[in-house]
């Protein structure tokens, strides 16, 4: 089945949930939001969560920033 995650058309198999898809992604689950169809999708239900043929996925990962030394 065919699905859209951050913009870009994927298939894959019938019944998959979430966290497999994350998996096959090598996508670290600590640091990231998933929303779908426009919904945040809370963690806890990443590993039930069903995706359905036309779902659109964003994935955002967080990553730390910033200056290591303050300006003066």
């Amino acid at each position: 089945m065919k699905i859209i995650v951050n913009g870009q058309a994927k298939n894959i198999s019938e019944g998959i949930v979430l966290s497999s898809l994350l998996d096959d992604l090598k996508i670290d689950r600590e640091r990231i939001a998933v929303e779908i169809n426009l919904e945040i999708i809370k963690k806890d239900r990443y590993d039930s969560l069903k995706l359905v043929e036309g779902d659109r996925i964003e994935i955002l990962q967080f990553v730390g920033g910033g200056e290591s030394e303050p300006k003066e």
